[in-house]
């Protein structure tokens, strides 16, 4: 899958996505990227920033969080079409939720691992 058609797919997952949780989303911008950083584990995507729980009175001034999705090791992990759909809307709902501040044990825990 060329990244045309991987980015179409991760804008139907944010499109999945109520609406009305997608406007609590704050100083956050969503990447694309090929492959995670070289030297950490092999990621679907990733969060960085201060999630929303964590900022305080004084977050001011920041760079937006970013949310990456990892286009190569999603491929690499599914056979079908249909599975790299679903997992990468699973991975836009895991990192966004990240942004809110729910950790990746919750997460597991909510069958969302």
């Amino acid at each position: 899958m060329d990244a045309r058609d991987f980015d179409a797919l991760v804008d139907q997952a944010i499109a999945r996505v109520p609406a009305n949780l997608l406007a609590k989303v704050e100083n956050a911008v969503l990447l694309i990227e090929d492959d995670p950083p070289a030297d950490g584990p092999v990621l679907l995507g990733l969060y960085v920033g201060i999630p929303l729980t964590a900022r305080d009175s004084h977050y001011s001034g920041v760079l937006p969080d970013r949310i990456y999705i990892f286009r190569k090791p999603a491929l690499a992990m599914c056979d079908t079409y249909e599975q790299v759909v679903e997992e990468v809307a699973i991975t836009v709902a895991h990192e966004i939720a990240h942004h809110f501040g729910i950790s990746d044990a919750q997460l597991h825990a909510w069958g969302w691992g």
